[in-house]
């Protein structure tokens, strides 16, 4: 089973997208900019989970 990090790092990621869009159409650059920043927050915490997933599978 995937670490949780990996599920809601692409959670995160996700929403980011939805706002980012939602900023895009609306014109509200600053949902847009939080989207684009979730993103990355998203991409990170998808990224520990992912070696956290390695490392378990060393042991």
């Amino acid at each position: 089973m995937p670490d949780q990090d990996r599920i809601d790092g692409a959670a995160k990621n996700l929403g980011g997208k939805a706002k980012e869009f939602a900023g895009k159409v609306t014109g509200d650059e600053k949902l847009k900019a939080e989207g684009q920043a979730d993103q990355v927050s998203g991409k990170v915490q998808n990224a520990i989970g992912g070696i956290k997933d390695s490392l378990k599978g060393d042991n």
